[in-house]
């Protein structure tokens, strides 16, 4: 038996319908992908097994004509299809997000890199992630990586999952402390989970123990995203113990010199040299000693480096990019009532007489001081929180010295800039601090008076419950209520688990009947807080979200929500920023979010925080127009002034501050508006600029012109819809379309379990079940492939398909007879690789028009191309006529092959250039570049314009 060999780019026909060879068939087995496919449906055909036949593709009939729209349509149709762009973003087509230009300029200046090293510093809420995730699946796509390694905190982790898998087709492992074990399972001998999972995210607590750090370094991806990587950034601060050990993983990580080395972060200074220093050198050693206040310097500087603030992207070529143009800020205060003032002085009395015992010791001394911290920050919180306080025992209360008390105290009580997590922040802590070794002999516990103290004082704060002896809780209902009313859906965040739930049921009494009422701690898995906020923004009433700052990192809320209520204040202010940050981000819709801050007049303790650190921060941040995280010493001025107020009564606000705290309180002032202003300067100084807007702009209209542009894709799902019996309504930033009378075709493919009718939103984001118009959205793709199928099979009932290959039609558009042609090109790209060249094949789609007869055409150029897309019909032809001309047309196509064949040749030199443009500086990228055209072309749709003239038709 005679067997057949099929190049590269060959078109075949099997099973069926037409296909393109791919580059890795061999003789006896060819691997395959469907015209207009992408990666997904790619399949095997062993060709002793299935019958596989040359094909070419035929001309349109000219019995199937259609109407004026049919060019534009399956012109979109096409372009939505493409998975295999033939430009230099291989991964653009395939990717289920459609980034802003502005997006792509870290792709850019990663591809210009042999190996990348990069620095993503723009502003909170931009897209970090997205710009992130581009370098990462263009480098994938393209082969320059083979596996990819995200490091991030593990309350970050199950994000990054989510959001690689459903905007780039990654499917990553998660691999986490709760998870490795599972992973493991699964491993052959002397494996490492590494090398059998070749996309994970990797939290930052996993690989603290130096067998897991180990294992990491020695089998670490070749592509690694860092993010958060400001807490990798080692300024030889005190107390930074896990900024230096993650410093030390990522020196390493950067040692191999083919590794790609991705960084993310909103605050790369902090005004501190030395960090920033720390992170640049992990992109280029050089970078570490270079004097950036030079040229030289800052063009070097400048190649890994991007930091944009909103308003350099706000508005970037042509594109208008959605932030809420204000955010209005409100302090809300309230006065204790009698009974919640008594018990607070009580409280303060026991705390003063806890902290001034020093009869058992330095050690015990330390307990109780946390202790009663503690119960102090959970009083002011709610008479829940303090109620489980004063029941549960002391994180400290087993510590064996004062370090190990202190460690433990902090992390319970304060909220530490250096925090590995945020999991497990919400848990109230515990204020009975009990000797462990206070028993009898027979291991019961021995009744203290303390004890007792405590369950009295317990017992007072359940009688707090509820909003008429608690103010706080009163005045919150009262705002939430007139947020409602104003139409704004609120995220209430709360320091602790019982007063999220405190608040959630006291807001759903109150909201009965008027708002849903959802809380969400992290008491819940992360998978279940998702489901419980998508359930809650589903609901077709006002909503009210009551969380823990378990949602304060990595949750984006703004699709849902539009303000925020700081029910109890974050003793770190970065908090607060992470708070609305969920609401004040890239696609709010509310032109203006609001944040409001709860706090209490006269319980002392907010009133610390409140000037210490919560105003100051605002006021730094508005008067240099930066946010940088709080210096390192504010928790040590926050302790001496609370040890004021319990020890002493001093309230900070009195003038009798010693002189060695109020110095201390200036010199935190001082060092934190150093650091912000050291911010602001370098966001000058280094700002982007090896990535021209023209360089970008003429990379995007490639983009455009080769996928579609975005303003095409709303009139050709209206007209598909329409055309296919579908019933549109105008929305406020789109239309909804009934899907239930269209064919069944089209209703099986739409996404399972869509709204209806199906509402189709201009742009991102959009509620759950809903549509979004850009090429990637599941049910605008299930549209295209059908508008796309149907058209190129004539045996389909006319009247279920809404483009044809084929038409003529009489306009003014034109002064003499003119064809245009829908064509598609393939094209044969050689493309560099560390691992030698990649053959890869991949298809462009061009509409081309000439004027005359096909023996003596006059080619149009593009602009007068588009506007016969858009020519309207002015005149009938008989139907035999129409038949008749476009046959004979169809006739004479073989006369223009050498011109197509010769567009296609331009078109790969046009392509060519580009990769080489794309990839200007990094040399051994660009030398083995090829790219050449398939031939002959692909005449998908020809189509007839016929001039009208006054008084008849010519």
């Amino acid at each position: 038996m005679t067997t057949t060999t099929y190049a590269a780019g060959a078109l075949v026909r099997a099973r069926g319908r037409e296909w393109v060879v791919l580059p890795d068939s061999t003789e006896d087995f060819l691997v395959l992908r469907p015209l207009g496919g992408g990666n997904d449906d790619v399949a095997g055909v062993h060709t002793a097994l299935e019958a596989v036949e040359s094909a070419t593709y035929p001309l349109p009939s000219a019995d199937d004509l259609g109407d004026a729209a049919s060019a534009g349509l399956l012109r979109t149709a096409l372009r939505l299809g493409f998975r295999s762009s033939a430009g230099p973003f291989r991964s653009l087509a395939q990717i289920a997000v459609e980034p802003r230009a502005y997006q792509l300029v870290p792709l850019l200046m990663a591809l210009r890199q042999e190996t990348v090293r990069l620095l993503i510093a723009d502003d909170v809420g931009i897209g970090k992630t997205v710009e992130a995730g581009l370098v990462a699946t263009e480098l994938l796509a393209q082969g320059d990586a083979r596996r990819l390694a995200v490091l991030c905190s593990p309350a970050l982790a199950e994000q990054w999952q989510r959001e690689l898998a459903e905007k780039f087709a990654i499917d990553a492992e998660l691999v986490l402390t709760s998870t490795v074990r599972r992973l493991e399972r699964d491993l052959m001998m002397n494996e490492s989970l590494f090398d059998r999972y070749p996309y994970v995210v990797v939290s930052t607590d996993f690989i603290k123990s130096d067998a897991h750090r180990s294992e990491f370094l020695n089998h670490c991806p070749d592509l690694v995203i860092v993010d958060e990587a400001h807490t990798a950034a080692s300024d030889g601060a005190m107390g930074t113990r896990h900024r230096h050990r993650r410093h030390e993983l990522l020196r390493d990580l950067a040692q191999d010199p083919q590794r790609h080395l991705v960084l993310v972060t909103a605050t790369p200074h902090s005004g501190k040299e030395e960090g920033f220093r720390n992170l640049l050198e992990l992109l280029d050693p050089e970078l570490a000693t270079l004097d950036l206040e030079q040229t030289r310097g800052r063009e070097r500087l400048a190649r890994h480096f991007v930091q944009r603030r909103r308003g350099d992207i706000r508005r970037y070529l042509d594109e208008d990019t959605q932030f809420p143009s204000d955010r209005e800020s409100r302090e809300v205060a309230y006065s204790l009532t009698p009974e919640y003032r008594r018990l607070f002085t009580q409280v303060l009395d026991y705390a003063r007489a806890q902290v001034r015992d020093a009869s058992d010791g330095g050690l015990r001394q330390r307990v109780r001081w946390w202790s009663v911290l503690a119960l102090l920050r959970a009083l002011a919180s709610s008479p829940a929180a303090a109620a489980a306080t004063l029941r549960q025992r002391a994180a400290t209360a087993e510590a064996a010295d004062e370090a190990e008390a202190d460690a433990l105290g902090r992390s319970a009580v304060l909220d530490s800039a250096d925090d590995e997590a945020i999991e497990g922040i919400d848990v109230t802590p515990g204020a009975d601090d009990a000797d462990p070794d206070d028993a009898d002999d027979t291991g019961a516990a021995v009744p203290s008076t303390r004890r007792a103290h405590l369950r009295a004082m317990a017992k007072a704060a359940d009688a707090l419950h509820g909003p008429a002896a608690d103010a706080k809780l009163a005045r919150a209902v009262a705002e939430v209520k007139a947020l409602l009313a104003d139409g704004y859906d609120p995220i209430v965040f709360c320091r602790f688990i019982d007063t999220a739930e405190y608040v959630a049921e006291h807001l759903t009494k109150a909201l009965a009947g008027t708002a849903e009422v959802a809380a969400v701690t992290g008491t819940l898995p992360p998978a279940e807080r998702q489901q419980r906020i998508a359930d809650l923004a589903a609901t077709p009433a006002r909503h009210v979200l009551v969380a823990t700052d378990c949602l304060s990192e990595g949750v984006n809320l703004q699709d849902a929500f539009q303000a925020v209520m700081h029910y109890d204040l974050a003793w770190n202010p970065t908090r607060h920023e992470q708070r609305e940050g969920r609401v004040d981000r890239f696609g709010q819709t509310a032109p203006t979010v609001r944040a409001i801050t709860l706090y209490g007049v006269d319980n002392s303790i907010d009133g610390i925080v409140l000037d210490v650190l919560i105003r100051r921060h605002r006021a730094i941040s508005k008067a240099t127009g930066v946010i940088v995280p709080v210096p390192a010493e504010s928790d040590s001025v926050l302790e001496a002034l609370m040890e004021g107020l319990v020890l002493r009564g001093v309230d900070h606000q009195q003038g009798e501050l010693d002189l060695g705290l109020r110095q201390a309180d200036e010199r935190l002032d001082l060092a934190w508006r150093s650091a912000a202003e050291a911010e602001r300067t370098s966001r000058t100084k280094y700002a982007q600029g090896s990535i021209h807007p023209d360089d970008v702009a003429g990379e995007v209209a490639q983009v455009r012109a080769a996928l579609g542009s975005h303003g095409a894709i709303r009139p050709f799902v209206e007209d598909t819809l329409r055309a296919l019996g579908s019933t549109l309504t105008p929305t406020t930033d789109g239309f909804a379309a009934t899907t239930a009378s269209l064919v069944a075709g089209v209703r099986d493919a739409l996404p399972p379990g869509h709204a209806e009718p199906l509402p189709f939103h201009h742009q991102l984001p959009a509620p759950r079940r809903h549509a979004v118009l850009t090429r990637t959205d599941p049910a605008v793709a299930a549209l295209a492939g059908y508008v796309l199928d149907t058209a190129l099979d004539a045996k389909t009932d006319a009247g279920l398909r809404p483009a044809r290959r084929a038409g003529i039609l009489r306009t003014g558009a034109v002064a003499a007879r003119t064809t245009m042609l829908l064509v598609r090109y393939r094209f044969h790209l050689d493309v560099p690789t560390r691992e030698g060249t990649r053959a890869l094949v991949a298809e462009d789609a061009e509409l081309v028009a000439f004027r005359g007869a096909p023996e003596d055409p006059t080619w149009l150029d593009a602009d007068e191309v588009a506007g016969l897309v858009a020519a309207r019909p002015e005149g009938n032809i008989p139907a035999d006529q129409a038949t008749e001309m476009v046959a004979r047309a169809l006739e004479k196509v073989a006369l223009l092959t050498d011109h197509l064949d010769a567009r296609a040749d331009a078109r790969a030199d046009e392509l060519l250039e580009s990769h080489r443009r794309v990839r200007a500086g990094a040399g051994a990228a660009r030398a083995g570049l090829r790219v050449r055209a398939q031939k002959p072309v692909d005449v998908l749709g020809v189509y007839l314009y016929l001039p009208t003239i006054s008084g008849g038709v010519r």
